[in-house]
């Protein structure tokens, strides 16, 4: 699989995913399941949305 996102679009996915979890943790709430999705496709590089429109943050080699 070819990664679809990028560098900066990873890293804000990344921070995101890991505080809404963070918070879902802290407020005892299952809305901290929401960051999974983000912080997933942070570390994986590749995002299911992206890849159905067919967007990419990914620099052109």
């Amino acid at each position: 699989m070819q990664p679809n996102v990028g560098g900066a679009d990873r890293v804000l996915r990344i921070v995101l995913g890991a505080a809404i979890i963070g918070w879902g943790v802290y407020a005892q709430s299952w809305w901290g399941l929401i960051g999974a999705p983000l912080l997933l496709s942070g570390l994986v590089g590749q995002c299911f949305l992206y890849k159905l429109i067919g967007v990419s943050t990914c620099k052109v080699r």
